[in-house]
């Protein structure tokens, strides 16, 4: 469809394979299926969750909301429900969001969802970016806890002034390529390091740094500049390719399953994405 070949493709972004949703499957239809695991994981019934945050710029529709489908696909009919749109940072987003919403004393189980199918607003004929983007969803429940883990510091950011370096134009997505590798790997280590100094932890203390999975070039850029070593720093983009929202979420669930994540560990999350918008979430597994 475009000039490119997988050699390209694997050298510029570290992408050797995606996932495409059929064209009958909506966001709400992988977010769902996410939820369900992360209930099941989390041993609840799905009545004791009072707020769903679905992170997501590909909802089903403009209205009803993707949350509300996603909760009456898992039956949580105590819960309220809500999409925010904070595009790849989304999920750090709904998590600072959940995190205060726990600790205001209002809420105790929030699920949080990150979930995009780009299907209909990549533009097929585009190189710069129809390479780039994957369908995923993955889902996280919060809730209070007396024990030392947890969310420890978050932090989420925007700036309107980038607001066309990643747009959407005739309703297909477009993006300047070198301005968002340059605003990427500057604020994400600055997100990174605001958490840190909040938290008093130094960047030697964590176990893992799970990134946004835009490229590897950025990954590992980010990495670099924050000083933490390669094999702490987790990357599966080359599975996926960046699915938005569901990047961080998606690879938590991952690190967990490989063993690279365990109980006690020393996470640290950070994202950027269009708007422009970012994030950084400390936590303790």
């Amino acid at each position: 469809m475009v000039d490119t070949s997988d050699e390209w493709i694997r050298q510029r972004t570290g992408i050797t394979e995606r996932r495409i949703a059929e064209d009958d499957v909506a966001t709400s239809d992988l977010c769902i299926h996410a939820a369900r695991w992360a209930i099941k994981n989390a041993n609840i019934d799905p009545l004791d969750i009072e707020m769903i945050l679905v992170a997501t710029v590909t909802p089903d529709t403009f209205f009803p909301s993707t949350a509300c489908y996603v909760q009456k696909g898992i039956g949580a009919k105590n819960a309220a429900a809500m999409d925010l749109s904070a595009a790849c940072a989304g999920f750090l987003y709904g998590l600072d969001l959940a995190d205060g919403m726990i600790k205001s004393g209002r809420y105790n189980t929030i699920l949080v969802i990150g979930g995009e199918v780009f299907n209909n607003i990549i533009d097929w004929n585009d190189r710069n970016t129809c390479v780039l983007f994957g369908d995923g969803a993955g889902a996280a429940i919060v809730q209070a806890t007396d024990e030392p883990k947890g969310i420890l510091a978050s932090y989420i950011g925007s700036d309107g002034d980038y607001a066309e370096a990643i747009d959407q134009k005739r309703d297909k997505l477009q993006m300047n390529g070198r301005e968002v590798f340059k605003l990427g790997v500057r604020l994400m280590p600055e997100a990174a390091q605001r958490v840190l100094r909040e938290a008093n932890v130094s960047i030697e203390e964590i176990d893992l740094l799970i990134p946004h999975q835009a490229n590897l070039r950025i990954i590992e850029a980010v990495g670099d500049r924050l000083g933490v070593p390669r094999e702490k720093v987790y990357v599966n983009v080359d599975k996926y390719g960046n699915t938005s929202a569901a990047t961080v979420i998606i690879a938590l669930d991952e690190a967990i399953r490989e063993g690279r994540a365990k109980p006690g560990d020393l996470l640290l999350f950070v994202t950027f994405g269009a708007g422009l918008t970012w994030g950084s979430t400390l936590l303790r597994l």
